[in-house]
């Protein structure tokens, strides 16, 4: 099909913008759609550029002279996703069409997401591929002479200055009785009318019913200066109510009485007459849809997309004063996955991150209207039920969860038989208030796990002699860090082209004078539950700094040590003057220490952990994700903070052989914290194999069993001085394939 026009001689003229051009890359790895797009474009008057493949296409938009982006997505080195984000990265003003044949709803939309304008799958319409571009390329010249208009009416009259400042918002003009005399073409590109279809209409024709009210005393504004409207929130409807409503925050400004005439011009004061209204309304719902996330985000679980505790302890409250105004009852329930840790470690975080969602539908499909189920944490869920007449409305519902759980999960080609110990407490006769409430249930759930698990139990008062086994746990905890039972073992982190040992990471162990050797798993999340974990971590802060001191001393000036931090040291106050402080004590740089957090640790509390992040940075610090893949933070939030280093987990790496998801994972990680200028770290190598393809996808930072298993305080220093002597042989060792186990 020709999209060339004819002209009265018979010629054929190529289509033109005006007099707006702008050079047009081609990226795609085929060379005969290469050729196919240059003579389209060329023939229809367009400047081409043409890229084989998604480098060569990252190289040319690095010069920021590239208008139009046709862009391949499945290309063999770079692919069509990465070039996009590389150009949202870097701010390059480049207007992106995707033309792939990749037909799946998702590749669409996770080009939009990225920022494309249009997605055109091959083959394509010629024709629509020429009305995309020239779209885009309308809209770039728009946006061109926007800014161009702006500059030249500077020092023009007052209305035009504010409609030339507004004119990225929709501007309109009303007369008297609210019809429209006046609107901008941004109607068009943000709700699809054409301008001319809305003059001489009124203003609710494109405002949603709901907001017929509200709008009259903003759109009819009669009042002038200070008084008149401002930043009244309503929804717009789009043309033929094909997209969702949109919001928008109008600030309508009546111009005063001049010679524009809103009002007329009189000597009388009393003969003005109204003419009509004129304003401004800026489309907000980017902002609107932020903050609703960020409501959801502050009282819901993100994995599960329950509630979390905090609205769970809300409801609570509402649910305990109703049913005392109205002497009714209550019951709350308290459920634990049993043997959930079994799946976290044997297949990872991911596999059991997707159990969880999948139980959590099941026990959302066992509950009444209002009733809630939270996620308090880890596996661990509350539910609430309100207005229940006795025991038996309760014992109906554990058994049907119970019931519901018997059904095999199938996820990711494994089977996983799921059961839950619940703990059930009533108001008013177990407890009145919220704490009670949920401590004893929570103890009638710590009955169940104690006696064979998969079960339910009513609390009853002779259980607090079992829950105080839990806290003997927490005492214990106390006395070891008074007694000096906690010691740091230190696993060395490896630069496998060099050889060299660059950090040291330092890991908590807990020599317990009864019960021997405790794992941390055991007791971090109890230290972390209770906030016993802030004065173990600046315990390991201290004597970390102090171990670090003397290797220093000792001639090891390049090695730095790496420290974790939870949620609970990261929400203190005074969480970064402390670290500084232990850092001045020890007469250490701020680059010596690396501070290493979770995804979850950060989204937990995103501005605040933001902002004291950024201010350990200041010092020097090194900060690190640890667990990196596992979590679930916002791309966008990352880029917020000052990272050094991603650290690949380790539940990656173990199966990477055997497993293209998680080699695709490790690739696109090690992408791109190289796209970011970020160090990356692979924990958890413990074969050949896994060090080699490692190595082949250019990561070189490594820890894990391979080379060295964690080092007592004592032996550190002796290691470290081993190491620094032969570190060629070791980098001879790495590259040879030699045997290396434990350096």
């Amino acid at each position: 099909m020709s999209n060339d026009k004819t002209n009265n001689n018979g010629k054929k003229n190529v289509r033109h913008l005006t007099e707006f051009t702008e050079n047009i890359l081609v990226v795609d790895d085929e060379q005969h759609h290469l050729n196919s797009l240059q003579e389209l474009m060329s023939q229809n008057g367009f400047n081409v550029i043409l890229a084989k493949n998604g480098e060569d296409a990252i190289r040319r938009l690095k010069t920021n002279t590239i208008g139009l982006l046709l862009l391949d997505l499945n290309m063999p080195d770079v692919s069509g996703n990465e070039v996009m984000q590389f150009i949202e990265a870097h701010k390059i003003n480049t207007t992106v069409i995707v033309v792939s044949g990749e037909s799946s709803f998702e590749a669409a939309n996770s080009a939009l997401k990225h920022g494309a304008y249009d997605y055109i799958k091959k083959p394509y319409v010629t024709e629509n591929l020429l009305n995309s571009i020239s779209n885009a390329l309308k809209k770039r010249q728009l946006e061109m002479e926007n800014k161009q208009m702006q500059a030249r009416l500077m020092e023009s009259e007052k209305l035009h200055r504010y409609l030339v400042n507004k004119s990225p918002d929709i501007v309109y003009m009303l007369d008297s009785h609210g019809r429209f005399t006046f609107i901008n073409k941004r109607i068009e590109t943000l709700l699809g009318y054409k301008k001319e279809e809305l003059l001489g209409k009124e203003y609710t024709s494109i405002i949603i019913e709901e907001d017929h009210e509200k709008a009259k005393h903003t759109f009819n504004e009669r009042r002038t200066g200070e008084r008149a409207t401002t930043n009244i929130e309503l929804r717009f409807r789009c043309k033929n109510n094909d997209c969702a409503p949109r919001h928008f925050e109008t600030s309508v400004i009546p111009i005063e009485i001049s010679s524009i005439g809103i009002y007329s011009s009189s000597n009388d004061i009393t003969s003005t007459k109204f003419l009509g209204t004129y304003g401004i309304a800026r489309d907000i719902t980017e902002r609107v849809e932020a903050e609703e996330i960020i409501r959801f985000q502050a009282y819901h679980d993100m994995l599960t997309r329950l509630p979390n505790r905090t609205l769970l302890k809300d409801r609570l409250n509402q649910a305990i004063s109703h049913a005392r105004r109205n002497d009714l009852k209550l019951a709350v329930m308290f459920l634990d996955l049993d043997r959930f840790k079994v799946v976290n470690d044997t297949l990872g975080h991911v596999i059991g991150d997707q159990l969880l969602q999948a139980v959590s539908v099941r026990l959302k499909k066992c509950l009444r209207e209002g009733d809630t189920l939270a996620r308090i944490g880890g596996d661990e869920f509350t539910l609430l039920l309100p207005e229940i007449y006795d025991r038996k409305c309760s014992e109906n519902v554990a058994v049907k969860i119970i019931k519901s759980l018997e059904k095999p999960f199938n996820i990711n080609n494994h089977e996983f038989f799921v059961s839950t110990s619940i703990g059930i407490a009533h108001y008013p006769d177990d407890g009145t208030t919220m704490e009670s409430l949920i401590k004893f249930a929570d103890i009638a759930m710590y009955s169940v796990k104690g006696n064979g698990k998969n079960g339910f139990r009513f609390y009853a008062d002779h259980m607090n002699a079992a829950y105080s086994n839990h806290l003997s746990l927490e005492n214990d905890i106390r006395r070891a860090l008074a007694q000096n039972q906690f010691r740091i073992s230190y696993q060395p982190q490896i630069n496998i082209e060099t050889g060299e040992v660059f950090a040291m990471e330092a890991l908590i162990r807990w020599q317990h004078p009864e019960r021997g050797s405790i794992s941390p798993y055991e007791f971090i999340g109890l230290a972390e539950e209770t906030g016993l974990i802030r004065p173990i971590g600046e315990w390991v802060l201290r004597n970390a700094c102090a171990e670090l001191k003397r290797w220093r001393e000792a001639g090891l000036s390049n090695i730095r040590v790496a420290i974790n931090i939870s949620a609970c040291q990261l929400e203190q106050d005074d969480i970064v003057k402390n670290i500084v402080n232990i850092l001045h004590e020890n007469n250490i740089p701020g680059e010596m220490l690396e501070i290493e957090i979770t995804e979850n640790v950060i989204m937990k509390d995103i501005e605040n952990g933001i902002n004291k992040l950024t201010q350990l940075s200041n010092h020097g610090i090194n900060i690190a994700i640890d667990d990196f893949g596992t979590g679930y933070s916002s791309l966008s939030y990352l880029k917020r903070l000052p990272i050094d280093t991603l650290k690949i987990d380790r539940s990656f790496i173990h199966d990477m052989q055997n497993s293209d998801e998680d080699a695709s994972i490790i690739k696109a990680i090690i992408a791109m914290a190289k796209g970011l200028g970020l160090n990356i770290i692979s924990e958890g190598v413990e074969t050949k194999e896994q060090l080699n393809l490692l190595k082949a996808w250019r990561c070189k930072n490594m820890q894990g069993f391979l080379f060295s298993r964690p080092i007592t305080q004592t032996k550190a220093i002796d290691y470290l001085k081993s190491r620094s002597k032969n570190t060629k042989q070791f980098a001879s060792m790495y590259k040879s394939g030699s045997d290396y186990l434990n350096g």
